[in-house]
């Protein structure tokens, strides 16, 4: 699975990284980062839970 995230439509609310904080960080600088654009299988359904949270739909899951 490939994690994309759409940096325009982002807001960073910080949604993803309550839902998977193994894959996603908000930062200091106000900025979210992917930490992993390859996640495991066995994070699958918190990726897919961020991305459901996500309320600009900024992140997509490919794979």
């Amino acid at each position: 699975m490939k994690v994309i995230v759409d940096y325009d439509r982002c807001i960073e609310s910080g949604s993803c990284t309550r839902a998977a904080p193994e894959v996603f960080e908000l930062r200091d600088d106000g900025f979210l980062y992917v930490l992993q654009e390859e996640p495991g299988e066995e994070l699958r359904s918190a990726v897919e839970e961020a991305a459901d949270m996500c309320p600009t739909a900024a992140i997509t899951i490919e794979g």
